[in-house]
């Protein structure tokens, strides 16, 4: 049998390795009660309005889902303010991410993010065989000034995670302008704001209304997070007609399932079950802050569903031994920041379980 190989750039990507799911520890350690804390998924399910979406929607699954998501298009139309043509709708929101890439990416082009980020900016890159020129954090925010100087003839994509995965942290209204001023028209931000629903400070930028002036802008936004969609993978881009046409050309056809559609068109309409979320994760998040404070730890103070936490010995011990106790953390060593681990906010009863197995691995 002839042997196939890959191109070079394909074999030297470090695949993306996802938190564990929780059946796979309980497989393999044996551990009965295990709560997961490791993927900023939302710590409940989706509201019963979204159940009955779905529900309804199942009858009609031996048809192709709409190409366009029509209803859910016009309903996000209305609500951000844009045109209909100004939306995209992918497998989640990083399928929006990698069409960026497929788009405007060539072998030998450079893509520039920050170090460490959303691991996935990378990869897409990789495989397009771009160059990526790595812009390490600055007391874990990001470093504009050097994102600027790196900008070359070849610079094609420039990725801004705002709120940044793992930081946590985020760039103001005035920051991200500023910096998009000093930025050649030709090159292509994406502002990933998977997390922004959980941002409320009054500074956080309103990257719809920069897109009014700023054409070279895609924001992506995620049902998973918020929402509680993550199974279900749907999330969407906005930027200007002429942007969205380019990556509709290169979208698979009915790249978004039936289910989705109808459960993020639903989430759209229970603004009060999610505020009850939102309210949620804010008491425990604070509930957090004070247990590490008790217990000497350090910690990035963010604007999202998960915490940076120094937990001052080695990282992947810590999260070993936690996994044996059933409680699933990321281990943030691949990322590049030793002696990090970080968690996502649970429920209550989940919060206190990781606290818990947390001092007796500590």
């Amino acid at each position: 049998m002839k042997t196939r190989v890959a191109r070079s750039s394909i074999l030297e990507i470090k695949p993306y390795l996802p938190g564990k799911p929780i059946e796979e520890v309980k497989r393999e350690l044996g551990v009965k009660q295990v709560v997961k804390l490791a993927s900023n998924e939302c710590p409940v399910g989706p509201s019963p309005k979204v159940v009955r979406a779905i529900t309804q929607a199942i009858k009609g699954l031996n048809r192709y889902p709409d190409g366009g998501c029509f209803h859910l298009r016009q309903e996000l139309s209305r609500r951000l303010k844009v045109k209909p043509n100004q939306l995209i709708f992918g497998n989640g929101s990083d399928e929006i991410i990698v069409m960026v890439i497929r788009a405007f990416v060539r072998e030998d082009d450079e893509v520039i993010v920050a170090q460490p980020s959303f691991l996935i900016y990378e990869i897409a890159s990789q495989i397009a065989g771009a160059k990526i020129r790595s812009i390490p954090l600055k007391d874990f925010y990001y470093d504009l000034e050097g994102m600027r100087k790196a900008v070359k003839t070849k610079t094609k994509v420039l990725f801004i995670g705002n709120p940044d995965n793992p930081a946590s942290t985020y760039l103001t209204h005035n920051q991200l302008r500023d910096f998009l001023n000093e930025l050649p028209k030709d090159v292509v931000v994406i502002i990933d704001e998977a997390y922004f629903e959980f941002v409320e400070n009054s500074d956080y930028p309103d990257s719809i209304k920069l897109l009014q002036s700023y054409s070279n802008l895609v924001i992506t936004r995620t049902f998973s997070k918020m929402y509680g969609l993550a199974g279900l993978r749907i999330g969407y881009g906005i930027a200007h007609a002429d942007m969205i046409d380019i990556l509709n050309r290169i979208r698979e056809p009915f790249n978004v399932n039936s289910l989705a559609q109808a459960a993020a068109l639903s989430c759209l309409k229970d603004g009060a079950y999610y505020r009850r979320v939102l309210q949620s994760i804010r008491t425990e998040k604070k509930a957090l802050y004070r247990q590490f404070k008790v217990m000497g730890l350090s910690y990035i103070e963010g604007v999202t569903n998960f915490i940076l936490l120094n937990v001052n010995k080695n990282s992947t011990e810590v999260s070993q031994g936690l996994l044996k106790r059933g409680v699933i953390v990321r281990d943030m060593d691949f990322w590049g920041l030793k002696n990090y681990i970080r968690v996502s906010i649970g429920t209550p009863k989940e919060n206190q379980k990781f606290i818990r197995a947390l001092k007796e691995v500590l």
